[in-house]
């Protein structure tokens, strides 16, 4: 394994794997906030309701 490391420069290999990983995850929430159902910015649209009206209490 020590002989990879004399082929290829360590700090170029380690910048390099990091920017790759770095645009694969903003690759992947982009992908995820253009799909309806795992949008968490402006929710889903299924029409549910967003607030339940509460009972009233008694005695007023």
């Amino acid at each position: 394994m020590w002989r990879i490391w004399l082929l290829f420069d360590p700090r170029r290999v380690l910048v390099a794997l990091a920017i790759f990983l770095f645009s694969l995850a903003i690759l992947i929430h982009f992908i995820l906030l253009s799909t309806d159902r795992f949008n968490w910015l402006e929710g889903s649209h299924k029409g549910h309701p967003v607030a339940v009206q509460a009972a009233p209490t008694p005695g007023k």
